[in-house]
């Protein structure tokens, strides 16, 4: 008959304040979603980095007027030194070879660009691929055959800055609408327990204890957390099969994105689930002890 007269009292609060509740459920659908999808952003950027440091390389570029003693001497260095894992040597020829294959959908680009534009150099792939300035102080530019050294970490550490700042823009956004969320569901709680002052006054004089009072509004607050994870994991499953699967499903195929699994749209739906019936019921538990006296 307890259970009974719970489960009876949750609904009646949710009637009584259907309007504040879907507000309240919307609210921390958007803050919870928001948040999931900072959270597949962060594991996108993992699997990048995983992906694309373990193929960064450095170049050397060699001069126009290199000698054959200053190639062979860079390529002994290289061979000697432990911080190289391996290195690749590619002619003016190969490296134009490379360039037609890679720009053939621009043939204008191609035809435009002559066979002795593109320098020989050595492609190196080093054991540490962060220590690219060791690399660049052994072999100074401008000195000894070489033109210049590039490091190809320079643009991922670009790319990874943009993708980091838009993930830590999206869980500020999340935040803010979790703080709206929880201001929102400490009022609703408030106000819900207002109107059912004169009950809960009876229920404490019968010999009801605070918690066996304070239960329905928790679980009315927690009921309306689940519904708004459960919209954000529907949004996120959205996301999966009509922007992440039909939109990049070209750079993914490509390997220039990674794919989004579905474990990973399980996982973060079932952590956003988690989250809004713990910080719904927190909330409103933390209202009925500092505001409401029960």
């Amino acid at each position: 008959m307890r259970v009974n007269f719970v489960l009876s009292e949750v609904a009646t609060g949710l009637r009584r304040n259907l309007t504040m509740t879907v507000a309240m459920i919307l609210t921390t659908a958007i803050s919870l979603g928001l948040m999931g999808t900072g959270l597949l952003i962060a594991g996108m950027i993992s699997e990048m980095k995983e992906i694309y440091y373990d193929k960064v390389q450095v170049s050397i570029f060699l001069a126009d007027d290199v000698t054959d003693e200053q190639r062979q001497a860079i390529q002994g260095e290289l061979e000697s030194s432990e911080e190289v894992a391996s290195f690749l040597y590619e002619s003016r020829e190969e490296a134009y070879a490379r360039f037609q294959q890679q720009f053939s959908q621009q043939p204008e680009l191609v035809a435009n660009t002559p066979p002795d534009a593109l320098p020989e150099s050595f492609r190196v792939e080093l054991v540490n691929p962060e220590r690219y300035e060791v690399i660049a102080a052994q072999f100074p530019n401008g000195e000894n055959g070489v033109d210049q050294v590039r490091d190809e970490g320079e643009f991922l550490d670009r790319l990874f800055s943009l993708l980091n700042g838009a993930r830590n823009a999206t869980i500020a956004v999340a935040v803010v609408q979790a703080l709206a969320a929880l201001l929102l569901i400490s009022n609703t709680i408030q106000l819900a327990a207002f109107n059912r002052r004169n009950e809960t006054n009876i229920m404490r004089l019968v010999g009801a204890s605070r918690w066996y009072t304070q239960l329905p509004f928790i679980l009315e607050a927690a009921i309306a957390g689940l519904v708004g994870g459960l919209l954000a994991a529907g949004g996120l499953i959205l996301t999966k099969v009509l922007f992440i699967d039909r939109t990049l499903s070209g750079p993914i195929r490509a390997g220039i994105i990674p794919q989004v699994e579905w474990d990973a749209i399980i996982t973060n739906s079932v952590i956003v689930s988690g989250v809004g019936v713990a910080l719904a019921g927190i909330a409103a538990y933390v209202t009925l002890r500092l505001y409401v006296r029960m």
